[in-house]
């Protein structure tokens, strides 16, 4: 691997990558306001849309 060269350049921006990722994962979720992640997190549970049963039909 030492042969090649810019090696070294690889893993530096793949940690770059990484950092800038999870630092604006971590922006958005202390900005994000809270009622947003409350709708969101309580998306699963809500039975008020009806049910497409053509689509369940075989």
């Amino acid at each position: 691997m030492e042969s090649i060269d810019g090696i070294a350049t690889y893993p530096m921006i793949s940690l770059l990558i990484f950092f800038v990722f999870f630092t604006l994962l971590f922006w958005w979720v202390f900005t994000a306001s809270k009622s947003h992640i409350k709708e969101m997190g309580e998306l699963p549970l809500d039975n008020d849309q009806p049910i497409n049963k053509e689509s369940y039909d075989v």
